[in-house]
């Protein structure tokens, strides 16, 4: 398996330094998903839990749809999988098309890079519905890194479970 990502920058401003992290653990998440099958790809971590590495790839669209879309641009529109909010729906991707979850997270990807990109400062905000609060551009990209760093964990154990590959 070929990695392709892109070490971040050891110097460099904040907000380069978020956007460049950001999109190193996204690339982690697809480095972590390189090469297998979408079968391979939708075999759960562990009973009972519903977690595949096809499954993150359906929550991450989600949560980069809800911070970076619903939260940030404050857009009024549907979640793809989650309609009642609940991102665990996301997880299950027993009967899931891999290529069309694959083609919603890169499209969501790319609608949250836009959306950072137009941002003036860091401090702009968005607002988050559920807890009635605003939240800084910077706090989420925060939260988005760690978000993927968590995530990106459970993938290192799903991925090796399924055919014994390790690594960051």
């Amino acid at each position: 398996m070929t990695d392709t990502r892109i070490d971040p920058p050891l110097t460099g401003g904040e907000r380069e330094g978020l956007r460049v992290w950001l999109d190193w653990h996204r690339a982690t998440l697809e480095h972590k998903c390189a090469g297998l099958s979408d079968e391979q790809l939708r075999l759960k971590a562990a009973g009972p839990s519903q977690l595949s590495l096809l499954g993150l790839v359906r929550h991450m669209a989600e949560v980069e749809r809800t911070w970076f879309r619903r939260v940030f641009a404050r857009q009024d529109i549907a979640l793809v999988w989650s309609a009642d909010g609940d991102f665990q729906v996301a997880y299950d991707a027993t009967d899931a098309d891999a290529e069309q979850a694959w083609a919603a997270w890169r499209a969501e990807v790319e609608q949250a890079r836009a959306i950072e990109a137009d941002a003036g400062s860091l401090d702009e905000r968005g607002y988050q519905a559920k807890w009635g609060e605003e939240v800084s551009l910077r706090w989420i990209l925060v939260h988005m890194i760690e978000e993927y760093a968590r995530h990106n964990g459970h993938a290192d154990l799903i991925r090796e479970a399924i055919d014994g590959v390790t690594g960051e």
